[in-house]
């Protein structure tokens, strides 16, 4: 949806109830900003206009206030009463928010800020192959789940990748490993024929990327265990375990 601002100075462009003296009195100097008409250009060819969802609870309070004052108008006891209602149930931080989820632009946001964080994190083309994952990462992922490890070996079981997307790219930012599922999809013969990393850009996706990994690596060699690795990974990135592993295990070393 696209917004402008009509520059609109004639009385007659401004409501009724904003055009009386009591509110001309008591506005504030920042209040002119949000005062005047702004036209809405949806996906229909017509365009529609509304006032910048502010006013209504600067309103409120300058009615409340000229009533509080003794200031009211003649016959504008009855709008006081009604903002005096209406700022009970508004608050200047909830009412943008509040039209948002009514007209549907929230989720309209929220699609915008998906869109800006792939931009940033993912590319369409992938990049050539150099090693991301160092073999220290392979090294405690195999000592942590008591697998034998062969140096060198680039024959990995497949179990690896769902321990890689649970560890390093579920870590990363929302819709990001979605999008690299969705660029670099499982083939018909069963595997990928890229890794995810390569569709990371250099300067985000990656230096997050690295920067994650590091930190498993760190997490990874405090752990004796996939147990406790599981663990010290909840607790780094709250991510909450399933009850049977919060529970204590079944032998505790005591100091004397």
């Amino acid at each position: 949806m696209g917004l402008y601002r009509i520059p609109l100075q004639e009385k007659k462009c401004v409501p009724l109830v904003i055009r009386e003296g009591i509110f001309i009195a008591h506005y504030s100097r920042d209040g002119k900003t949000v005062i005047y008409p702004v036209a809405s250009s949806g996906e229909v060819s017509f365009y529609s206009f509304g006032y910048d969802a502010m006013l209504l609870p600067m309103l409120c309070e300058i009615y409340v206030n000229a009533r509080d004052d003794d200031k009211l108008l003649k016959g504008q006891e009855h709008v006081a009463a009604a903002c005096y209602v209406l700022m009970k149930g508004l608050a200047r931080v909830g009412i943008i928010a509040l039209v948002d989820e009514a007209t549907g632009y929230q989720e309209q946001r929220a699609k915008d800020e998906l869109q800006r964080i792939l931009e940033a994190y993912v590319q369409e083309e992938y990049r050539t192959w150099t090693r991301t994952f160092p073999e220290e990462f392979f090294r405690q992922i195999y000592r942590t789940h008591n697998w034998p490890y062969k140096p060198g070996n680039a024959k990995r079981t497949p179990f690896i990748g769902h321990l890689s997307n649970k560890y390093v790219y579920g870590e990363l930012p929302p819709g990001v490993l979605d999008e690299l599922r969705r660029l670099n999809p499982v083939t018909d013969h069963g595997y990928r024929k890229h890794k995810h990393f390569q569709y990371l850009t250099a300067n985000t996706g990656n230096e997050h990327l690295d920067r994650q990994i590091m930190t498993i690596i760190t997490l990874m060699r405090i752990s004796g265990t996939k147990e406790e690795l599981a663990r010290h990974f909840a607790k780094a990135f709250g991510n909450a375990l399933p009850a049977v592993q919060q529970r204590l295990p079944l032998v505790i070393d005591v100091k004397d």
